[in-house]
């Protein structure tokens, strides 16, 4: 009973931190559009990531729980279980200093340094790839984004340019729902499906992926709620950190991220939406030059991220090792 507690505890708290983190960040950036509609930007981001799963599958979060350690064996799920807290916890740490980073990145340190700890096998040609493509994702979105503003701009006015960017804007938007629900979002899907499992048949191995709709809708919901809940902070810093004005500079960085998130989803390595989306927008502010981008934002959130992974993964082998000793 008690390991279903903490799993159900865990796997509640990871999904709202989840909406206000990475929700929040998409909606706030679909909501920058002029005269998009909030109901719409939300819903559509809701329908997307509920349908993601059954349409494009769960192959990213079949990543989380298999290729980077081993954990269809005894204690795999509380190796889990450890990785995914300590990662809520350096994401915790660190926003509370400003530094606001990547939970995905966190995620990935603290399951394989929890497995390490706890003696099992660790794939290290798996990580070394996950976190190759994780580190390629978001160069890529900049150099996309980068390519795009500059396009963007060449683009000649029409008294029908409003109603054809809004179109773009919805159609890049839904593209940007599909490519997080396909990858990013699934470190979700991974958590509570573990949970679900324990809960069922208590801690042991870590199962098979399984996504019962009425599961899934009660996921959406979670991270709905954590998304609307930070959604005016997330708004400021993508309006103080990373200035982008023009309706299709907007356009631009969300098919950038896409693109970026799309490349790695087909190699079923997990990336972060939320740095991607960074990258994208960085990418077409510099496009217009290098003062567009506040520059100290940018590196506050490198930072960050430098250090999420080495701090993640330390925590989760000390976790992994208190598991082993009790």
């Amino acid at each position: 009973m008690g390991w279903t507690a903490a799993f159900a505890a865990t796997a509640i708290l990871f999904v709202l931190i989840s909406g206000a983190n990475d929700g929040a960040t998409l909606i706030g950036l679909g909501l920058r559009f002029p005269r998009a509609p909030g109901w719409a930007v939300t819903a559509l981001l809701a329908a997307v990531l509920f349908a993601g799963p059954y349409v494009m599958g769960v192959a990213v979060a079949r990543t989380f729980t298999g290729r980077l350690t081993e954990l269809d064996a005894p204690g795999g799920a509380a190796a889990f279980l450890a990785g995914v807290v300590i990662a809520v916890a350096v994401v915790a740490v660190l926003s509370g200093r400003g530094l606001p980073t990547s939970l995905t990145l966190a995620v990935i340190g603290g399951i394989t340094g929890a497995g390490l700890g706890s003696g099992l096998p660790v794939s290290w040609s798996g990580l070394a790839t996950v976190l190759a493509v994780g580190l390629g994702a978001p160069l890529v979105g900049l150099a996309l984004g980068y390519a795009l503003g500059a396009v963007s701009r060449r683009v000649p006015s029409s008294s029908r340019m409003p109603r054809l960017v809004l179109a773009a804007h919805l159609l890049a938007y839904a593209a940007q729902c599909a490519a997080y629900a396909v990858n990013d979002g699934q470190k979700m899907i991974a958590v509570v499906s573990v949970a679900v499992r324990v809960g069922h048949d208590g801690p042991g191995a870590v199962g098979p992926v399984e996504v019962p709709p009425a599961w899934m809708a009660v996921l959406v919901a979670l991270f709905l709620a954590g998304s609307l809940s930070s959604l005016t902070r997330v708004g400021e810093r993508l309006g103080r950190g990373l200035v982008i004005t023009r309706p299709l500079h907007v356009v631009s960085a969300e098919a950038a991220a896409t693109s970026a998130v799309l490349g790695s989803s087909a190699l079923g390595s997990p990336v972060s939406m939320t740095q991607s989306i960074t990258a994208g927008v960085v990418g077409v502010a510099a496009s217009e030059g290098s003062r567009r981008v506040r520059w100290q934002s940018v590196l506050s959130m490198g930072t960050a991220w430098l250090v999420t992974l080495p701090a993640s993964m330390t925590l989760g082998c000390l976790a992994g090792l208190a598991l082993r000793l009790l």
